[in-house]
């Protein structure tokens, strides 16, 4: 066997497992352990690999930061009335920002990788199974004893529209910096990493550190006005903030009474340190920054089933269009994906599309022209 042949064989048997270890290599391919490390060596010298963990450059992940949840809906069958008991349908699926986005995008055919904690109950492992089966590597989720896995429940109308949510995630407080730390190959090794407001404050000003350090985009999206606490004071290092207004109000402490208020705001936010900020305003559409422009991009029409996940595949579609090579840097259209995948999520009752595929968003930049200046 020739030296190149060598090398050859260690490239693919890395390529069909990028998490193998290189005694594992070298009894398989029967070589020393310093030679496979000789092997690699000259991989990643020619970028056929980068680096630690073995990353090759056509699978670099997207990786998801944040919650991972049961999710719980309840949805009255008639007129809600306060206060006392109403007749309702009740439905579980899995659910959590992060978790969703990551479903998202692997139905999007993208490769994925969720970084969460679960409980040592039912739930989480039932859930980490579940997103193994969609593709989603799990392998680096936080696994705690002597807790319960998160959960959220919804209680909706009988128009699906969202009237209160009661969120038990004090386990994401677990994921500390120190879990960062731990997991420094794999967010160098990223494409893109979109993390969630269920972390801590410190965790996320730890993501902010790491994505300066490795330039790696940073994508952070808001769960919740309150939660808008854990956003750190510089946004250095963040690639894009998504949040609605209501979240935006709090980050800069007073109410923002219109769009030219709103737009104020943005300004006042990158000036903090994100790069790009997008605004979303339900059925109004989103306000995007361009440059030094702020563009309004109207919703697409949907027909309305149930409101859940539908922000989850906005941030999903955007940060996908973020790693394409035809739209990395382009947010509008990278928004008008956005928009596009919620509406269709809107259609259905389930938190994620089912019917999400390779293709489901080829069409979304010619449905919808872009605005001219």
């Amino acid at each position: 066997m020739t030296e190149s042949s060598k090398k050859q064989q260690l490239y693919e048997a890395i390529r069909a497992n990028p998490f193998i270890s290189q005694q594992e290599l070298a009894n398989g391919l029967g070589l020393s352990r310093s030679a496979v490390a000789g092997y690699i060596a000259g991989l990643i010298r020619e970028r056929r690999l980068l680096g630690r963990a073995y990353v090759l450059p056509d699978r670099r992940p997207v990786v998801c930061v944040g919650a991972a949840n049961l999710d719980r809906k309840l949805r009255s069958t008639g007129a809600l009335a306060l206060g006392t008991s109403n007749p309702a349908s009740q439905s579980e699926s899995f659910g959590g920002v992060a978790r969703n986005i990551a479903e998202n995008l692997a139905r999007l055919g993208t490769t994925v990788a969720l970084l969460t904690a679960i409980g040592a109950d039912t739930a989480g492992g039932t859930l980490l199974a579940h997103a193994e089966d969609l593709g989603i590597d799990v392998r680096g989720a936080l696994r705690l004893s002597g807790c319960c896995s998160g959960t959220y429940t919804a209680v909706l109308d009988r128009d699906g529209e969202m009237v209160v949510a009661l969120a038990d995630m004090a386990l994401y407080d677990r994921l500390a910096p120190a879990f960062i730390e731990a997991r420094q190959a794999q967010l160098a090794g990223a494409a893109l990493v979109v993390a969630d407001l269920n972390l801590p404050r410190d965790t996320v000003a730890a993501l902010a550190v790491q994505a300066r350090r490795h330039a790696t985009p940073l994508v952070l999206v808001a769960v919740s006005e309150p939660k808008m606490a854990r956003l750190p004071a510089d946004l250095s290092g963040v690639r894009l903030l998504i949040l609605n207004a209501g979240e935006l109000a709090a980050r800069v402490g007073r109410p923002l009474a219109d769009d030219a208020a709103i737009a104020h705001a943005m300004r006042e936010v990158r000036a903090q340190g994100a790069r790009d900020l997008v605004v979303t305003r339900g059925a109004r559409g989103v306000l995007v920054t361009a440059g030094e422009r702020i563009v309004d991009l109207p919703a697409a029409p949907a027909d309305v089933v149930d409101v859940t996940g539908a922000g989850d595949a906005f941030a999903a579609a955007v940060c996908w269009s973020l790693v394409q090579d035809d739209g990395a840097d382009d947010l509008v259209l990278a928004c008008r994906r956005g928009l596009h995948l919620s509406a269709l999520t809107l259609g259905v009752p389930e938190t994620v599309h089912p019917g999400l595929g390779p293709d489901s968003l080829a069409a979304a930049a010619t449905e919808h022209p872009l605005p001219q200046d």
